[in-house]
């Protein structure tokens, strides 16, 4: 038996009387309890007064259905058209009697010469196709809005109605071209369309379609903003960053924007890693909007965009870190003492402490910016806090936590301050006090940054998973030094303890930590073999535990940046996606993967 949704709407007025509300309401108890003969017996009688019919209609004819009573249900429901002509769901509920008792054929007949009366008035096939929607017949209701459409000269219309009704169907492609109908008509829904296709569009062949789909859209209107806002849209959820630029730059020349979206697109690509993207976008900028404001942030950006370059790219070069210093000083010559100037300042002290082992002269850059009277509130904590980590360096941890603590302080609620509170719980956690590095990261794990509270997280359970059967807290506090003098650069003395933690508790639960620090030390010194054989063994150990994506991951980022090697980086991108399909780093992953295969090449000559 056909499985109906019981919700009818009614064009006659709703009329309350007395002496039958009664039967009404006793109608309707038997009817949801099933007992039909009762109840229908009481319907018969309540149907010779036709101002009962809004109030009964809806139970009586579906329990005549229910009955498979067809002969007695077609006589009420043609008294019905007879006495109300005007009143369309009477003729629908005709239709879907025939459907019932003589199947399709006879009905679909029937539904389009339904279709066919009302199709030139709006109101009609809204309400039509409303009830095929409710009936579950929705190959119905999209018959009506498009007859509807032919009718009223008007191929938009409907659009918003039928993407939804594809959307139940599952047929996404066209649940699409709807969307990217309605938005033509509504181009200030823009960010609802794309936050709706978001939470449709998961797969990447859904967004791939989607892009194709868009291109097409971008030839018929070359003029329209919207579809290459959309496709910068759709490059950036594939992290395609430079197919996103294109379209940016594109939409940037036509509305003269200086360079605003192409900007936002660098500084994503930047956040996201993809360096050399940033640096090309950067560098288009540059050239392309001389003397505007973006010139000045794109000339920071793109040193940055070279620094995280350098940073990433194994073992580091200090001729490289040299230059970066000596592109700052430019910079900084160039425009005096700004903002923009004070962060590169900082970024420059950084490079000092950091890659070149000069704490001294990064100390004496930070406590300048602190001291700047102009510096505004948010440069002086970040400074604050990198002079922190600077003291770290050199073991002055009650310098240190002096500052994390006066940046907390004065950024309560805030992110500065939530990263100032989660460096004092690793300060805590390097001296051992385990139980006040928990009372921050319980408070972080709330944190409004999501970044923030993943690694309150993470520290938080290193803590707990390690403190729980070991009253002594002997192994971790090992493992906290090593990690302290991982920071300090301390390589030698941390590979040393390392190796002893290895030998002397080979079956500890630290096992797989100490194998992912000491790779990630190979890594940063260009050893790469020995790198990719230690995260090999996590793969092979520990591949479901906390650490078996990263180490995975890290193998095929090996394979790919570090080595170019892109035969072996493809394979275990791929063997990633299937191995790891819940990872965070399943976007990147897939990302890499058709960047290597050369997908996002011809996303390019499509723009071009």
């Amino acid at each position: 038996m056909y499985k109906f949704i019981i919700a009818t709407f009614f064009l006659l007025p709703t009329i309350l009387f007395g002496q039958d509300n009664n039967d009404i309401q006793l109608a309707n108890e038997y009817y949801g309890q099933g007992q039909y003969d009762k109840a229908q017996k009481l319907y018969e009688e309540l149907a010779k007064n036709y101002t009962n019919i809004p109030l009964i209609h809806n139970n009586y004819f579906f329990l005549l259905l229910e009955k498979a009573d067809y002969a007695k249900s077609e006589k009420y429901l043609k008294k019905l058209i007879k006495r109300f002509p005007k009143n369309w769901y009477y003729r629908l509920d005709l239709g879907l009697l025939m459907f019932n008792r003589d199947g399709e054929t006879r009905a679909d007949s029937y539904f389009r010469d339904v279709i066919d009366q009302i199709k030139f008035e709006n109101y009609l096939v809204s309400i039509t196709a409303d009830y095929f929607v409710n009936k579950q017949l929705t190959q119905y209701a999209i018959l009506t809005f498009t007859e509807g459409r032919k009718s009223l000269n008007n191929p938009y219309l409907f659009s918003l109605e039928m993407a939804n009704i594809y959307r139940i169907m599952n047929e996404k492609d066209k649940m699409v071209e709807e969307y990217l109908n309605y938005v033509i008509q509504n181009p200030s829904n823009l960010n609802a369309v794309k936050n709706t296709l978001q939470n449709l569009l998961s797969k990447p062949d859904e967004l791939a379609s989607l892009e194709l789909l868009l291109f097409d859209k971008i030839q018929q209107y070359p003029e329209s903003e919207i579809f290459g806002e959309l496709l910068i849209w759709v490059n950036l959820q594939q992290k395609n960053f430079y197919g996103a630029f294109m379209q940016a730059r594109a939409i940037d020349r036509r509305t003269q924007s200086q360079g605003a979206r192409t900007l936002n697109i660098g500084l994503i690509a930047l956040d996201n890693n993809d360096f050399n993207n940033a640096i090309k976008i950067f560098s288009y900028l540059i050239q392309t909007y001389p003397g505007s404001h973006n010139y000045l942030l794109s000339k920071m950006y793109l040193i940055r965009s070279y620094e995280q370059r350098v940073r990433n790219t194994y073992p580091i070069d200090e001729r490289e870190i040299r230059n970066l210093i000596s592109d700052y000083n430019q910079f900084i010559n160039e425009l005096g003492v700004s903002r923009n100037t004070l962060e590169a300042l900082r970024n420059k002290a950084l490079l000092h402490a950091f890659y070149l082992d000069e704490k001294d002269s990064a100390i004496q850059i930070l406590q300048k910016i602190i001291d700047t009277p102009r510096a505004n509130p948010t440069i002086k904590a970040k400074s604050k806090l990198d002079l922190g980590d600077i003291y770290l360096l050199i073991d002055q941890a009650w310098e240190s936590t002096l500052l994390y603590s006066q940046v907390e302080k004065s950024n309560k609620e805030e992110n500065l301050g939530y990263t100032a509170k989660l460096k004092n719980a690793k300060l805590s956690y390097y001296k051992g006090d385990f139980k006040l590095a928990e009372e921050h990261l319980d408070i972080l794990k709330q944190a409004t940054t999501r970044e923030i509270a993943n690694d309150a997280m993470s520290l938080s359970l290193l803590i707990k998973d390690n403190t729980a059967l070991d009253s002594s807290d002997y192994a971790l506090q090992q493992y906290a030094n090593i990690e302290l003098l991982m920071y300090q650069n301390k390589t030698k003395e941390g590979l040393e303890e390392i190796d002893g933690m290895l030998t002397h508790m080979p079956y500890h639960s630290l096992h797989d930590e100490l194998l992912w620090l000491k790779a990630s030390v190979y890594k940063k010194s260009g050893n790469f073999k020995n790198s990719l054989d230690l995260l090999q063994q996590i793969v092979d150990n520990y591949g479901t535990d906390v650490l078996g994506d990263d180490a995975y991951f890290s193998i095929a980022d090996i394979y790919d940046r570090q080595l170019n090697n892109k035969e072996e980086a493809m394979e275990y991108y791929r063997s990633f996606l299937t191995q790891y399909p819940g990872s965070v780093f399943v976007a990147e992953a897939r990302k890499r993967f058709r960047e290597l295969r050369g997908d996002f090449i011809s996303s390019e000559d499509l723009v071009n």
